[in-house]
């Protein structure tokens, strides 16, 4: 009898210290306002942490909405093949659009930004970039032109669907952030794909990276074990120099009062992203050019840097390219509205001059 006595005592008094440990778990689950006692916060969590959204991801845009109309998706995954060809990896401002600002006011809409968000929309921009795929009989080499602050995500998207891994060299345009932001995220080639990059750029702008980019130019201040980006920089004049067997001449343009700025040609292409002015001595490099790349910043006007609409066009007219893509676009140039304005121009004056959008590819002779 005791010990019957004894086990219903033991019995009772699991019960109890059970009812205790119930009672107490179900206030720290419950939908109570009241906060966990203090020695919940050094211990697992009784309840699993809820997990956040996934984010979603950039390549789950349909082939169809990002490459131009006359492309097909065979073409597209036979595209290394094919021959030279450029891919423009951002066609916006600084900011890139849509912007943040411009989503969250409650007072106005912005009609291009709000296309913006829209999955394939060719409205949405990044820094302005390009990527020149040089293909040869011997080897094809990837050339990045500027790596800007959204680099990293224009790679990220835009990478994968071409077939692109490695880098063979950067050009650098200007010194600005959304040329050269982009930089550091270098590191993950340089530490995964390929042992260094070359970086072609102009003695002013190196300068610049001296400073804003000091531990990748010197390299000897980066503690030991941290991973960088490894970079090889190549100084360069505004004369003609080659890289990967491709001739790249300069041209020099100016990116505000006083503020140099280079474009470049290669092949039958001339590129310039960010000007205000071409130099007359610049006009004579960019004499039969097939493709021309120019800025166009806005419709109706120029800024203080970038060419707008109206004065673009006069430059096209007198540079004469066969072919023409407006890139730097602000988030008031509408992509379909101002392509249809621009169509006119082949109609009346036999223009073909279109805007470009991010994850254009076209085809070049080099």
């Amino acid at each position: 009898m005791a010990g019957a006595a004894a086990g219903v005592s033991i019995s009772i008094s699991i019960s109890t210290a059970a009812r205790s440990l119930l009672r107490r778990r179900r206030s720290y689950t419950s939908a109570s306002t009241l906060r966990p006692p203090p020695f919940a916060f050094r211990s697992r969590s009784i309840t699993p942490t809820p997990r956040p959204p996934p984010l979603p991801l950039p390549l789950r845009v349909p082939l169809s909405s990002i490459h131009s109309d006359t492309e097909s998706q065979a073409s597209v995954s036979k595209g290394q093949s094919e021959g030279s060809q450029i891919i423009f990896l951002g066609t916006g401002t600084s900011e890139g659009i849509p912007r943040v600002s411009c989503l969250t006011n409650p007072s106005k809409t912005c009609p291009v930004c709000s296309k913006a968000t829209q999955p394939g929309n060719k409205n949405r921009r990044r820094n302005t970039s390009i990527l020149i795929r040089h293909v040869t009989a011997s080897a094809t080499s990837n050339i990045l032109v500027d790596a800007g602050k959204f680099f990293y995500h224009s790679a990220l998207q835009w990478f994968p669907i071409y077939g692109l891994r490695r880098l063979d060299a950067v050009l650098i345009t200007h010194s600005h952030a959304d040329a050269i932001g982009g930089l550091d995220d270098l590191r993950d080639w340089t530490n995964n794909v390929q042992p260094h990059i070359p970086i072609y750029v102009a003695q002013r702008d190196f300068e610049v990276m001296q400073k804003t980019h000091y531990y990748l130019v010197d390299t000897s201040v980066v503690l030991p074990g941290a991973a960088v980006s490894e970079l090889q920089f190549n100084i360069i004049k505004e004369e003609p120099f080659t890289v990967h067997n491709l001739k790249v001449t300069p041209l020099p343009v100016w990116h505000g009062p006083g503020y140099r700025s280079l474009g470049f040609r290669f092949g039958d292409v001339c590129y310039i992203s960010d000007a205000s002015e071409i130099p007359e001595e610049t006009y004579e490099l960019m004499y039969n050019c097939d493709l021309l790349v120019l800025d166009a910043l806005r419709p109706d006007r120029s800024s203080t840097t970038h060419f707008g609409l109206p004065k673009a066009l006069v430059e096209v007219r007198k540079i004469k390219p066969k072919r023409t893509l407006f890139t730097g676009m602000m988030h008031l140039m509408d992509h379909d509205k101002i392509n249809e304005d621009l169509l006119k121009l082949k109609e009346t004056e036999g223009l073909d001059i279109q805007l470009s959008y991010d994850g254009l590819r076209v085809p070049v002779s080099l």
